[in-house]
């Protein structure tokens, strides 16, 4: 699948340097709603969080891909990364896209914590990693950047598209003993502790974690 309407989104609205001032703007008024009062270097080090954020989007979308293919997941990791394209390409989603780098931040969550959620499916019925990184903390800090009722929109969006890729049942059919034994020879899907692919800063300054 490609990814190169995403990747071309992200190099027009994430360059740091561009976008910094608006971020920290955000990320203030989000600290402030947090009862938070960060420093300007933390609304600054938060701010690059986003940016790596949605940057890490389409590295993501690859290793699923491979993963998937690997562990028997294929059609439904398709299903999920179909509907995750629709939503890129979707310029009038729950966060419209003409709000540049701001306007990306709920296309990135919907992205990362669907796959977050296959991998966590399929950890609970293999006891391995589906990828390389665990991005369970970065997501939940997006989420509350986000902040509801436009989260609660998106996380039924992702409840919804999970449901319909029927993610559960085909994960629970790895269960089966013989199928556990082809996956534990399988050396390119991880087993080791998680680790985030994202440097997650401390974010607690900003109410964040």
């Amino acid at each position: 699948m490609q990814t190169d309407a995403i990747e071309k989104q992200i190099r027009e609205c994430c360059d740091f340097d561009t976008v910094k001032d608006d971020l920290i703007e955000l990320l203030d008024a989000v600290a402030a709603r947090q009862q938070q009062q960060p420093a300007e270097k933390d609304l600054e080090t938060g701010a690059r969080f986003i940016c790596d954020y949605i940057e890490q989007v389409p590295y993501m979308i690859k290793i699923a891909i491979t993963s998937a293919i690997n562990v028997g997941l294929e059609k439904e990791i398709n299903c999920i990364l179909a509907a995750v394209i629709s939503y890129w390409d979707n310029d009038n989603d729950v966060i419209p896209d003409h709000m540049g780098v701001i306007g990306l931040m709920d296309d990135a969550y919907c992205s990362l914590s669907l796959l977050q959620s296959v991998s966590d499916h399929y950890r609970l019925q293999t006891g391995k990693f589906m990828f390389p990184a665990d991005l369970t903390t970065a997501n939940q800090a997006m989420r509350e950047i986000i902040g509801d009722p436009y989260a609660a929109e998106l996380d039924r969006f992702i409840f919804t598209t999970l449901h319909e890729a029927a993610v559960m049942e085909a994960v629970k059919t790895l269960a089966d003993q013989e199928k556990q034994l082809y996956f534990d020879m399988q050396g390119t899907i991880w087993s080791h502790d998680a680790a985030d692919a994202i440097d997650i800063p401390s974010l607690k300054s900003i109410g964040l974690l």
